[in-house]
């Protein structure tokens, strides 16, 4: 399941991912909200934690995630990883370079640090 996070700064939006993320989580959530900040901001500034409820994604999902990428290629400005998995800031450092925008990874501990960043002025 994808969640909707509150508190976040000003033109931030923030996803938490809880135990299994499936197709429908991209439908219902993600997609939409993803459309509603680029229709307000332009851009896609983006916290999204990856807890340790956090267990997969179905493959569904992580479809739905590639097209979701392709769909709006240059609107995400700026990606906050955060989540204590190993596998994150090797993985974000590779595919980053396939991003416009910027990304990085945060631990868990840093998440207010990952919404200042996130919120931050890019330049």
């Amino acid at each position: 399941m994808i969640k909707l996070l509150s508190g976040m700064p000003p033109g931030v939006l923030g996803l938490e991912a809880v135990d299994d993320v499936d197709e429908d989580d991209y439908r219902d959530v993600v997609v939409p909200a993803i459309d509603a900040a680029i229709a307000e901001h332009g851009k896609v500034r983006l916290v999204y934690v990856l807890g340790p409820e956090f267990d997969e994604y179905e493959k569904e999902a992580a479809w739905e995630d590639l097209k979701l990428g392709v769909r709006h290629p240059a609107s995400f400005e700026r990606i906050a990883i955060v989540t204590d998995a190993r596998w994150a800031g090797p993985t974000i450092r590779i595919f980053s370079v396939l991003w416009p925008g910027q990304a990085r990874t945060f631990p868990l501990a840093d998440l207010e640090s990952a919404k200042r960043w996130a919120a931050e002025p890019v330049g």
